[in-house]
């Protein structure tokens, strides 16, 4: 146990030499990081919420918002459906409380539009085990001729888990494109998002940018019918009323179902109007769009089109020419701030459903620094009494213990900053923890040593003896906390999942440094003293 090849030795070497280059770069400041050549390690450690202030802010999935949006796709889907050749009269269709029904006119027909109709159950997935895939709607047909269809609980849910992973992932692009620095953004929940920004200076405009839906539709808008005539009566059918977001809002009359959506768009940037010098924002079609977009403006010349985000107009152009290019752009009141969060929002894509906020709270720089104080001060003192006790306990072999200690939290820092893991209140407390817990490797080992010198060994045998038998428990005790904290890291979220990353690094580097280096330390001090007695 005490003897070491080489190529061991240069290994200890590099592991430890390894912990405190990936740990150099946070004793500098991030411009002088910067600086370094590309080939030098410079990542350094990400502060949390906790410690550098920021923006915390949670969100819960608009499930009425959506229920209403998904019906109203139903009804369509239902109309087109019965009026396909040959049509099935019917009449009622519209929403009625969490579901949708219509009543088929004769009576004949109704197994006819059953089978037209039963594919808008639509299955979402499979059972694993190959039974029925789940339904999100069910189809009850009634008396007259009713035919109703409602949400089953199982497809609700599903949907609602959907929307989350999806609303997760556009967050992260639109933070992304803001620029803001190593977000948190999980689910909590069945139905909810957690985001958790650091350092972010306007959380006013995060909030605006983040809960903001963005479904972009392009619509005609109707021009047969007086704009005041449909706000005081009622718009004729497949239109409605929608306003701009100047001041005071215009109205316009616009076909209900879109021409366009935003999903056919591949880019948005901010420019500039190069006649009035205004921000505009330009887009971009896929090859779809383009076509698309090409046919409608070819067919629509000299007729006004609405472009509508979020059920209000931000422009309603008229067509001059045909568009062919697969290209256009916005134009409206834009601030050069309000064109390139727009351009965001588009780039980033739509959330599938609104998203509310539940909770939100901005931590501001100085609880942060307070908090890193106090953990500073915390490690601080800890490992300073572990230093002196060891000291005290073990005297020439607590020094070999304290140098081991020393490297172990160079290697979990340099762990940390080379994983770009986000350091938190809770993170620097499962740091103490490791320092005892790498302590308590080594108490194991000096008292094993010292039991084997009293049965009468020699000094190099109690000490190889030590570390031989003392490896069981150490490996036993590490072992079921790693388990733990894996299972803290899989269960938890937030600051849990801090801890239990650290936990977890801490316990991989006290195995190798509490042990390994020890030893590597202990033989070299025996191979040069060749003692007769163990200094314990």
């Amino acid at each position: 146990m005490l003897y070491f090849a080489r190529w061991k030795i240069a290994l200890i070497l590099l592991v430890a030499l390894g912990g405190f280059v990936l740990t150099a770069p946070n004793f500098f400041s991030r411009e002088t990081v910067e600086a370094w050549p590309s080939w030098v390690p410079g990542k350094q450690l990400v502060l949390g919420l906790d410690l550098q202030g920021g923006v915390y802010l949670l969100y819960e999935v608009d499930s009425a918002d959506y229920k209403n949006k998904r019906l109203k796709t139903l009804v369509g889907d239902i109309r087109k459906l019965l009026r396909d050749e040959p049509r099935i009269g019917y009449t009622g269709l519209g929403i009625q409380g969490d579901g949708v029904q219509v009543r088929i006119r004769d009576t004949a027909k109704i197994a006819d539009a059953e089978g037209r109709l039963r594919d808008l159950r639509n299955p979402l997935e499979s059972s694993v085990f190959g039974s029925d895939p789940v339904d999100e709607f069910q189809m009850e047909t009634g008396e007259g001729g009713l035919i109703r269809f409602s949400f089953t609980e199982a497809g609700l849910s599903h949907r609602i888990r959907s929307i989350v992973s999806q609303s997760i992932e556009v967050i992260r692009r639109r933070i992304d494109e803001l620029g803001t620095t190593e977000p948190s953004i999980q689910r909590q929940g069945e139905d909810r998002v957690l985001v958790e920004a650091p350092g972010e200076k306007d959380p006013q405009r995060l909030k605006s940018v983040i809960g903001q839906t963005a479904q972009m539709t392009f619509h005609m808008v109707d021009v047969s019918t007086p704009v005041q005539q449909a706000i005081e009566s009622r718009p004729p059918p497949g239109s409605t009323v929608m306003y701009t977001t100047d001041d005071p809002p215009v109205p316009y009359v616009v076909n209900e179902a879109p021409l366009l959506s935003g999903e056919d768009l591949t880019d948005a940037q901010t420019g500039f109007d190069q006649q009035t010098n205004e921000p505009v924002v330009t887009f971009r079609f896929n090859t779809a769009g383009a076509r698309k977009f090409g046919l409608i403006t070819q067919q629509n010349v000299g007729r006004p089109f609405a472009i509508v985000l979020d059920g209000e107009i931000i422009s309603a152009p008229v067509i001059r020419e045909p568009i062919l290019g697969g290209s256009g752009q916005i134009s409206g009141n834009f601030t050069v701030e309000g064109a390139n969060d727009l351009a965001v929002l588009l780039r980033a894509g739509a959330l599938p459903a609104r998203l509310t906020a539940i909770e939100e709270r901005t931590v501001g720089p100085g609880l942060g620094a307070d908090s890193i104080e106090a953990g500073e001060v915390a490690s601080v003192i800890g490992m300073l009494a572990v230093v002196v006790f060891m000291l005290a306990a073990y005297g020439l072999f607590g020094i070999f213990a304290n140098a081991a200690l020393i490297v172990n939290m160079f290697l979990i820092l340099g762990a940390l900053s080379a994983l770009g893991a986000t350091l938190t209140l809770p993170g620097i407390a499962g740091i103490v923890l490791t320092i005892g817990m790498a302590v308590d490797a080594n108490v194991l080992i000096f008292e094993r040593i010292r039991e084997e010198a009293r049965q009468g060994r020699s000094a190099i045998g109690a000490i190889d003896a030590g570390f031989s038998r003392a490896l069981g428990t150490i490996l036993d005790a590490n072992i079921t906390t790693f388990i733990s904290a894996v299972i803290l890291f899989q269960l938890g979220s937030g600051p849990i999942r801090g801890f239990a990353v650290t936990l977890a690094i801490g316990i991989v580097t006290t195995v190798f440094s509490a042990f390994t280096f020890t030893r590597f330390l202990v033989a070299q001090w025996v191979k040069m003293r060749r003692p007769t007695a163990v200094p314990l």
